[in-house]
């Protein structure tokens, strides 16, 4: 696979992680806070987001440098290996106040097309 494809693919895996998320927490900040289930998913689905997201190019964060790329992976650092120190507050306001922008510089890089 090519540097182009590789990389339309995390971006393409990245989106449907938002949406995924999106649609995991519908229900709103009460119900995420109550649910294990609903957790464990935004959780992993973040985790595995900011894996992909460390992965993509410089040159691709460079155009975007208002996002915050280090603190995204290093969420992912965190869920993987300080899970007892999760918050699961501070969770709620990653995807309420972070990944809306994280999914604009996503759909801009892949474009109305994808």
């Amino acid at each position: 696979m090519t540097h182009d494809l590789r990389q339309r693919a995390r971006l393409k895996y990245i989106r449907e992680s938002i949406a995924r998320i999106e649609d995991y927490t519908r229900g709103g900040r009460d119900i995420f806070l109550r649910e294990t289930i609903i957790q464990d998913a935004v959780l992993r689905r973040l985790e595995t987001l900011a894996d992909a997201v460390n992965r993509l190019p410089d040159a691709l964060k460079r155009r975007h440098r208002a996002t915050p790329w280090r603190e995204i992976y290093g969420f992912r650092n965190i869920a993987a290996h300080a899970y007892e120190q999760i918050d699961l507050v501070r969770v709620w306001e990653i995807v309420e106040d972070y990944l809306p922008d994280l999914k604009a510089v996503i759909d801009k890089e892949l474009g109305p097309s994808d």
